[in-house]
């Protein structure tokens, strides 16, 4: 039989409100990652001194993030020595890389079983996810005025067309979405709660959805980056008119993202066993899906949020398939136009989408997104007995991650 990468199971924490006043704010960001790897070790009963590594996603990379926190929070958990960790940066995307380079290195033959996912407390900034952004603009500026991510989002929806009702109606459809999901319980089989250090509980619910948003309600909230993007910014622009010298061809950079069609700021972990179908069978391990392609692609990094399209469609000509080969897909809610720009590109059935709901309403704790959305992807395929599923996010940087799983 050919050598396949499996993925055994999928655990994720609630994903708590990211400021001071959220649920997991007082637990630190090891610790919290630390009980969901303990979480998934106990769930599948694998011996940790056979782990070949331990790869986790991180966005922020300093402060309380600092340290390899893979292997820190390895350590911290009780692990056992020898399972190394290793802790990478691809903006959003890291908890989806960690897993894509878990496939990479079992498919290859390097290694048996891997830990990936990630991990992500965006209440406490580290300065978030901005470290030397400035200066190394400086050097990019005159070929890339890179701007932040909200305003590229603007962008997004001001060159595409893409009006303020459509994208509070995909925030919409997330919310109702995800209600759904969250009364009739289809998180509960892969969330595990988290506990403070004297053991008392911190938080074993999702914490962020805004229960009872309608349309009327998100159109009365205001664009979050008009200010911003009035700012003058360099050589005596403002923002919107950095962005736009990219694209001369629109007149203004409309602004029509705010709180409530954005992805939510929130803490969270995550974390997936990636075995070789030999190591399974040795150990008497029950897959639940594998990890068939994966994919990247780099898009314009001043728009920066359009790459999602691409990376799928690059995804699916490797595997020999099209989207409609595709019975679920998970794309990450960034923001409302970048969920609009891919079904556009791919033409994707919306319906088909985040059928659970997205960060939007669930929120994105950056680099442990990822590896949330895989198991989520697998715990959807199981419920609707379906059995193909897509994952993407797009990244800071214009890149997106793209992966496509079988159920087994």
């Amino acid at each position: 039989m050919t050598r396949e990468a499996w993925i055994i199971d999928a655990v994720r924490s609630p994903r708590g409100k990211g400021k001071e006043n959220g649920a997991l704010h007082n637990v630190h960001p090891q610790r919290i990652l630390a009980q969901v790897l303990n979480a998934l070790r106990d769930r599948v009963g694998f011996d940790t001194s056979e782990v070949d590594d331990v790869i986790m996603g991180c966005g922020a990379g300093s402060g309380d993030h600092a340290m390899d926190i893979a292997r820190m929070a390895a350590l911290d958990a009780g692990w056992s020595l020898d399972a190394p960790g290793v802790t990478l940066n691809r903006f959003c995307g890291s908890g989806q890389q960690a897993v894509m380079f878990a496939a990479q290195g079992v498919l290859s033959g390097f290694q048996d079983i891997v830990v990936a996912g990630g991990i992500e407390s965006m209440s406490r900034p580290a300065p978030l996810h901005v470290d030397g952004f400035t200066a190394n603009n400086d050097h990019l500026f005159d070929q890339y005025p890179m701007v932040a991510q909200g305003i590229s989002a603007d962008l997004i929806a001001s060159v595409e067309g893409f009006s303020r009702e459509e994208c509070d109606r995909i925030a919409f459809d997330s919310q109702t979405r995800a209600a759904a999901s969250l009364a009739e319980g289809r998180f509960d089989g892969s969330l595990v709660p988290i506990f403070h250090d004297d053991g008392t509980l911190a938080l074993d619910h999702e914490e962020f959805p805004r229960a009872g948003t309608t349309m009327d309600s998100l159109a009365k909230l205001t664009p979050s980056f008009e200010a911003m993007g009035a700012k003058t910014f360099k050589n005596n622009l403002t923002i919107d008119q950095t962005a736009l010298l990219t694209y001369p061809q629109v007149s203004e950079l409309r602004h029509v993202h705010h709180a409530g069609n954005s992805s939510g700021v929130v803490d969270g972990a995550s974390a997936v066993l990636v075995v070789s179908s030999d190591y399974a069978k040795a150990h008497g391990l029950k897959p639940r899906a594998k990890i068939t392609m994966t994919a990247l692609a780099g898009t314009d990094p001043v728009i920066m949020l359009t790459a999602p399209g691409p990376a799928t469609l690059r995804c699916l000509k490797k595997a020999g398939m099209t989207i409609n080969d595709i019975d679920h897909i998970e794309v990450n809610e960034a923001f409302a136009a970048v969920v609009l720009k891919f079904l556009r590109d791919t033409g994707a059935d919306w319906n088909k989408c985040n059928t659970n709901g997205g960060a939007i309403a669930l929120g994105h704790p950056i680099g442990a997104t990822g590896g949330m959305l895989i198991g989520t992807a697998v715990d959807e395929l199981e419920r609707s007995d379906k059995q193909t599923a897509l994952v993407t996010m797009c990244t800071g940087g214009g890149m997106a991650t793209a992966t496509i799983l079988e159920r087994i």
